[in-house]
């Protein structure tokens, strides 16, 4: 199943990023899918036409941009007999001219190599984390010194017992169709983790004369109501892939006690996951509210790949300049 239709690479030139790039053009290959590569250098700050030394800032912006678009050339180079890769060169600030430009060109997934800032010890930097907060596709983000293929996908899922929780639904649903048909043309190890907790088990032993079996049967009846809810999805997932392809793939289904901000990161360092699947918007329409305090904690401590997902109905707050076309690139 074909699940990107139009794929932008975002080139991040302060890492090594040729195993990212190749990564990008065997999806889109695999996809059937049209390949942009994009970057984005810095505005030549505004002020006096020429430099002391007699520089025209004009043309110091132009060579910038034809130094960047010249490395780009270079990385799509071997590539070119394989794919019509367009190459594109704008000038501002990084994140927001990724995103002005996914929403002029209607790219499906946005896929780039983590910052890896060396003065942190997380692996993902600040536009990474900007472009995981705002933009309104799917975010793939790697780390640069990544030279295998996904041998393990790890897919973090939020499951609500009740069925009632519309939002997470659709979310998981998303989650459930990348994971499991990357899976499958990867050959790849699937593994879906549902985190859960009784957060009234206190409570409920102050209520009762028998604090102790009142606790474990409160505790058992949400575990319980937990595991029917992995169950069900579990059926989603043969129904939407098949039977065979089910039997095939073999996905095992975690059920964890514990906070997910907590839980996914151990399952991450147990199963030695490649890339975790994962949804970042806690709730729409909440002014401010562009990526849960969960997902928040749980980037914080990854060094995998990460393909993150928001629910449908999810609108970037960056809107496009007057409603118009991003300035483009100079000649």
């Amino acid at each position: 199943m074909d699940l990107f239709n139009n794929i932008l690479y975002v080139s991040e030139v302060s890492v090594a990023q040729e195993a990212a790039f190749a990564r990008a053009v065997a999806l889109a290959e695999n996809n059937q899918a049209s390949l942009s590569v994009l970057d984005v250098v810095p505005a030549v700050p505004s002020g006096p036409r020429m430099m002391t030394d007699g520089t025209d800032l004009q043309k110091l912006q132009a060579a910038m941009v034809d130094a960047r678009r010249q490395v780009l050339e270079a990385l799509v180079e071997p590539y070119r007999k394989r794919l019509d890769i367009r190459i594109e060169v704008l000038v501002g600030t990084n994140f927001l001219k990724v995103i002005h430009s996914i929403l002029l060109n209607e790219y499906d997934l946005l896929l780039k190599p983590a910052e890896n800032p060396s003065y942190i010890e997380r692996l993902f930097g600040s536009d990474d984390m900007q472009l995981l907060r705002n933009c309104p596709c799917p975010v793939w983000l790697m780390p640069a010194d990544k030279r295998s293929d996904d041998a393990c996908i790890l897919a973090a899922i939020d499951l609500d017992p009740h069925g009632t929780d519309e939002v997470n639904e659709q979310l998981n649903q998303q989650i459930l169709a990348l994971s499991g048909s990357l899976a499958l043309s990867g050959f790849a190890a699937l593994h879906f983790v549902h985190a859960w907790d009784a957060p009234g088990e206190l409570t409920v032993t102050l209520w009762s004369d028998d604090p102790g079996k009142a606790s474990a049967d409160y505790v058992e009846g949400v575990r319980s109501s937990h595991e029917r809810a992995l169950y069900r999805f579990k059926d989603q997932l043969q129904e939407r892939i098949g039977p065979e392809a089910h039997s095939h793939l073999a996905p095992q289904f975690h059920l964890r006690r514990g906070a997910p901000s907590k839980v996914i990161p151990e399952m991450i360092k147990k199963l030695n996951a490649d890339l975790v699947v994962m949804g970042t918007v806690a709730r729409t329409g909440i002014a401010g509210l562009l990526i849960g305090n969960t997902a928040e904690a749980i980037l914080e401590q990854v060094q995998c790949s990460v393909l993150a997902v928001k629910p449908p109905g999810f609108v970037s707050p960056v809107k496009l300049p007057d409603g118009g076309r991003p300035p483009q690139s100079p000649a």
